[in-house]
């Protein structure tokens, strides 16, 4: 059975702990550690418990027993990656060694603890990993801000805007798609205004973010 717990402390609504654990005097010691400082806390004792509901948008983490009933955590791992889920997990164990630590770290953990653990050590782990979910998630959405105002772009205005960003001057703009240079200037001030570039500068960033060259218009 799903275990929920909604500290009153803090602005926890923005950051959430899952963690998956069969053992339920460690969910308790874990979840009382992680609401003592805010945090909200999700249980689950097997990964399948976490995979039938959906993970709120907020920042979050998961803390995740290698040994579980059914899928395993370092499978478990796997499978979040494969469904392009990238939430960041702290491993835990009690039965570890240097093969299972690599493979959990060339995943892409965040840490690799071995029980018995320090409070401190873990709390300092997921403080770690909520952080670096946090700027994943923001970079995320200026990323698809960007990509929203570049849907407002004329097919035209999407080409002189890959020609611009890849350092051509508006004469050959012009040459390279047969326009005159003041069509140029003029799409090119459109495409200025509807992308929110204030100077060429921020169009050349928002051309980097989305990936786009001469070649991708």
């Amino acid at each position: 059975m799903t275990e929920r717990r909604e500290s009153s402390h803090g602005p926890s609504s923005a950051k959430i702990v899952f963690v998956v654990e069969d053992d339920a005097s460690m969910c308790r010691a874990l979840s009382n550690l992680f609401e003592s400082v805010g945090l909200q806390v999700e249980v689950f004792g097997s990964a399948s418990e976490m995979l039938e509901g959906k993970l709120p948008d907020v920042a979050s983490c998961l803390v995740l027993d290698v040994r579980l009933p059914g899928l395993s955590g370092l499978d478990f791992q796997t499978e979040l990656a494969k469904a392009n889920i990238h939430i960041p997990i702290i491993f835990m164990t009690g039965h570890g060694d240097i093969p299972m630590s690599v493979r959990a770290m060339k995943g892409g953990a965040i840490d690799f603890l071995t029980k018995p653990f320090r409070d401190q050590d873990m709390l300092d782990a997921v403080v770690k990993a909520i952080e670096h979910d946090r700027e994943r998630r923001e970079a995320d959405r200026i990323v698809t801000d960007v990509r929203t105002l570049f849907e407002t772009l004329s097919t035209r205005e999407r080409e002189v805007m890959a020609l611009v960003s890849s350092g051509l001057m508006n004469k050959q703009v012009a040459a390279e798609l047969g326009l005159a240079e003041i069509t140029v200037k003029i799409h090119r001030g459109h495409v200025m205004k509807k992308m929110g570039a204030r100077s060429l500068a921020d169009l050349l960033r928002q051309a980097e973010l989305l990936g786009i060259s001469r070649n991708k218009a």
